[in-house]
């Protein structure tokens, strides 16, 4: 089932509460895309567990957090203490995955694990039992829009496969360059869950964006997607 996760990253940061909530609804965006910079792991410098808790407030929709930051192993527990309810770390930067990824789960939020552009996944084919949700960047992390690495298309395929030879119900996340000319691609390719930013917050009425991304995507995934939890 294709998911819609809006990246508050393109919205406006003045109006953070009503943004939240322009996108949820009926039928709206499944969660609100956070994203957390910390000017060291990326050159970006975003927001922390202050915003993150009144988003958390304001928002219709559960937080849906993607930290790009250094230590993740020392800072990811506090999201999730925060009111994120999912929380995702970087395979780059964590010092034990595993360890982290039980912390997550046992503080009751779903745990996620993003692979920059250049990193493979199959290194990390014994851990995916431990997650809930991989997320495959189709862009560098740091900024928002960007064009869409078309390059990333056989990774994801390769994740895919991997989640489907395990048996496993987890999700498997895309974010970067996503929007209506780019999402049946990466549906095609196996991913179900989408982050799009400025193909939301840019179009005059996002929730209406959001709606037509999941259709657009559920309608490429065809039967295989329908069986996804």
């Amino acid at each position: 089932m294709a998911q819609i996760n809006p990246s508050i990253l393109s919205a406006d940061f003045a109006r953070l509460a009503e943004e939240a909530r322009r996108v949820g609804g009926a039928e709206g965006a499944d969660w609100l895309h956070v994203d957390v910079m910390d000017n060291h792991f990326v050159p970006n410098l975003t927001l922390g567990t202050p915003v993150v808790e009144s988003l958390g407030r304001a928002a219709d929709i559960p937080l849906d957090c993607h930290l790009m930051i250094e230590e993740p192993d020392r800072w990811a527990p506090a999201y999730v203490e925060a009111g994120a309810g999912s929380v995702t770390f970087h395979a780059e930067a964590a010092a034990a995955p595993v360890r982290l990824a039980r912390e997550i789960r046992a503080k009751g939020a779903r745990a996620s694990m993003a692979l920059k552009p250049a990193t493979p996944i199959e290194p990390y084919e014994d851990l995916l039992p431990e997650l809930d949700m991989l997320l495959v960047m189709t862009v560098e992390p740091g900024f928002g829009g960007q064009a869409f690495l078309d390059i990333m298309l056989p990774k994801i395929r390769r994740t895919r496969q991997l989640i489907d030879k395990h048996g496993l119900q987890m999700w498997l996340q895309v974010d970067g360059g996503v929007s209506a000319a780019t999402i049946e691609r990466c549906a095609e390719a196996g991913a179900d869950v989408f982050v799009a930013g400025s193909a939301v917050y840019g179009a005059e009425d996002p929730a209406a964006a959001v709606r037509a991304l999941r259709r657009q995507a559920a309608a490429a995934a065809g039967p295989a997607g329908e069986g996804r939890e």
